[in-house]
């Protein structure tokens, strides 16, 4: 029992020797690193110093030595105000760069860049004199040029032409570029009247063009600050491909003026995007059932009090409700429909809501 007491008590002074140590280090501290400590910040010194009267020396005596090694016009002493803060960089470009990305859908491939086809066009124009081959038609207004016959690659049994689409993206500030290729025999005439071909005749060639292209317009700094753009090829971006609009009915739809194929491939990618649940699709019989709970708002999260607590009752989460997505096609626009499967006081404001995050999420 005279054990256990002595060790106790050799414990408790233990604690009151650390407490002691503690407070001690405490106050070290402040003596040394405080704003009277021995070792105090003197980063801010110089806003207190003053100026003093400039040093006289005996007509007896040298005063080269004492020459100002470092004079300060007097232009800067006049309108010199000390810095309060370090005043922060200027960023060098605030805009986004997507950059230039080429997507392919079955056989058909394009370039998608972030601007506008009249900022496009004269670039692209510009790659073909840089090649110095010649232009037969040149058509800013549709977005349309088409080169003169060329040698591709030495071959003697064949002459090539290309075509160049310019169009707008799905989106305003986003242009879509597609070529296409055709091949003509050299020991043919050459025809007076082009019968384009739905695809190029060289899924290669044109391959080769398409990617040289982009190389093209990526390694171009210029594009992204709209220092040039063609006036005429301003009409391109008139309408993009992806808009919400009104029916006959008066309820808004998203039309798309893209192939159904590739309509059905953007909308799933778009879902997938937003990370909203698909319940059920099929495609022949066009449409997606998902459950959707609401544009999320960018809310500033609940302090560390509040994540303890639960935070407010009225923050709750929203409820996830089964919707369908319909795609129907008509004069070579897809138009999609969303529609609440159930009824609910909301779920007008949710299928408006559904359309716009498809829209939003489109590439």
């Amino acid at each position: 029992m005279k054990n256990v007491l002595g060790v106790n008590k050799i414990l408790l002074m233990v604690k009151r020797v650390l407490i002691i140590i503690f407070a001690v280090a405490l106050g070290g501290c402040n003596y040394f690193l405080g704003e009277e400590g021995m070792f105090r910040d003197r980063g801010s010194d110089y806003l207190e110093a003053q100026a003093l009267a400039q040093m006289e020396i005996p007509e007896n005596l040298d005063s080269y030595t004492l020459d100002q090694l470092y004079v300060i016009p007097e232009q800067i002493i006049t309108v010199a105000v000390p810095f309060e803060e370090i005043p922060m960089p200027k960023p060098i470009e605030s805009r986004r760069r997507e950059g230039v990305i080429i997507q392919s859908l079955a056989a058909n491939r394009w370039i998608l860049i972030d601007t506008t086809p009249g900022q496009v066009w004269p670039l692209v124009r510009d790659y073909w004199t840089d090649l110095q081959v010649i232009l037969d038609l040149e058509n800013p207004g549709s977005g349309i040029m088409e080169t003169a016959w060329v040698e591709v690659d030495n071959d003697r049994e064949k002459r090539h032409k290309y075509r160049v689409s310019i169009e707008p993206g799905l989106h305003s500030g986003y242009s879509e570029i597609f070529i296409l290729h055709m091949e003509n025999l050299r020991t043919e005439q050459i025809p007076l009247v082009l019968n384009w071909p739905e695809i190029s005749d060289s899924e290669d060639l044109e391959q080769e063009i398409l990617s040289s292209i982009s190389q093209y317009l990526a390694d171009r700094n210029d594009i992204y600050q709209a220092s040039t753009a063609s006036l005429l090829a301003g009409s391109i971006e008139a309408e993009s491909k992806a808009n919400i609009v009104e029916n006959e009915s008066g309820e808004q739809v998203l039309e798309l003026r893209i192939g159904y194929d590739r309509a059905w491939v953007q909308i799933r990618a778009a879902l997938e995007t937003a990370e909203i649940l698909i319940v059920d699709s099929n495609r022949d019989q066009s449409f997606f059932n998902v459950r959707f709970a609401g544009i999320a708002e960018n809310e500033d999260e609940p302090g560390f009090i509040a994540r303890i607590f639960g935070g407010d009752d009225e923050a709750a989460e929203a409820e996830e409700q089964d919707f369908s997505i319909r795609l129907q096609e008509s004069d070579n626009v897809i138009n999609v429909i969303t529609k609440a499967l159930e009824s609910s006081d909301d779920a007008n404001q949710l299928t408006v809501e559904l359309l716009q995050v498809i829209n939003n999420n489109l590439t």
